[in-house]
């Protein structure tokens, strides 16, 4: 297991803080409130990567996390919040809603609104954090999926990805394969958003072009690193016309072909990063992801970014091999 934090090897009496620290550092900033202040807290936390997606699972004593307005202005997050309660009963209120959980439960947690959850006793939770970016959906249509998870014939099979993915993440995030999982996971967290019908939104009117956009970057992101990744063959894996796969994305004010390129240059500038992968050419990382001409990834890279493929490999290895945040 991936442990970042456990209480086993802090003092009784530091323990709060040092629970305190550990959740602003691995979730987003808020208040937290610990129902024991004699010594007894505790928690353990875990984290594992795949890719651009990651679990986050928390054990821990009775708890109130509350985020506030302030902090959401300060620290917006990037990413989305969907967990399976595992221990304890719990409840937590967010855009009007109050929710209770029992276990095995899926919520979903906006990060971006102000919220108040709480467990009493020992309690637990895994959290899958997905990209907002990712999710290609407007940020109304989530929150306003939010309340309604159940209605989605997703639900229960997005709770057992979740326990699954959770239960062989230590041989699952460390697969080369472990950012397809998260790709998958992506994936799964639309179609549950997209499929929950609520009483005040049952029309649908807006969903099949939303559908098919998310689909259209879906299929794009997975497989960035095909070179002959193009519009006939998008439109062909997804059973479209080429005119209805352009007309879908210039309805959204949306460049397919700048957006390929623009995610390539995103992957190949954090692999540039990794320090497992400093014995591999630039010019190699490129054609992984789909440029076959160096020269021309390396105008685009320039273009995009300001410095050389060779400059930002050499000020992020001086750095200490730390990525700036994508852009």
């Amino acid at each position: 297991m991936a442990i970042v934090f456990d209480t086993g090897g802090v003092a009784p009496a530091e323990r709060a803080d040092a629970i305190t620290a550990a959740m602003q550092e691995a979730s987003a900033p808020c208040n937290v409130v610990h129902e024991n202040l004699d010594g007894s807290a505790h928690a353990r936390f875990a984290v594992w990567e795949f890719g651009d997606v990651n679990i986050f699972r928390a054990d821990m004593s009775g708890i109130q996390l509350i985020r506030t307005p302030k902090q959401i202005r300060t620290s917006p997050s990037p990413l989305l919040a969907i967990a399976v309660h595992r221990r304890s009963a719990a409840r937590y209120e967010q855009n009007g809603h109050q929710h209770e959980l029992a276990v095995g439960d899926l919520h979903m947690m906006d990060l971006n609104a102000p919220y108040d959850f709480r467990w009493m006793g020992a309690g637990g939770s895994t959290c899958l954090h997905v990209p907002l970016d990712q999710l290609d959906l407007p940020i109304e249509r989530i929150r306003r999926a939010a309340p309604h998870l159940s209605r989605s014939p997703f639900y229960r099979l997005v709770a057992g990805h979740i326990t699954e993915m959770t239960r062989q993440a230590d041989r699952l995030s460390a697969d080369p394969t472990a950012r397809l999982t998260g790709s998958a996971s992506v994936d799964l967290i639309r179609g549950l958003l997209l499929s929950t019908s609520e009483p005040e939104y049952r029309d649908g009117a807006v969903i099949p072009s939303q559908i098919m956009l998310a689909e259209i970057r879906g299929y794009v992101r997975r497989n960035l690193a095909d070179p002959d990744l193009d519009a006939a063959r998008i439109a062909r894996a997804l059973n479209i016309s080429v005119r209805l796969l352009y007309k879908t994305c210039a309805a959204a004010d949306y460049s397919l072909a700048q957006w390929i390129i623009s995610q390539r240059l995103d992957r190949i500038r954090d692999d540039l990063t990794r320090p497992h992968l400093r014995h591999q050419s630039i010019a190699v990382i490129a054609l992984r992801w789909g440029f076959r001409d160096p020269s021309h990834f390396a105008r685009r890279f320039r273009a995009t970014y300001g410095v050389t493929p060779r400059e930002w490999r050499r000020t992020t290895t001086e750095d200490g091999g730390h990525a700036a945040p994508r852009a």
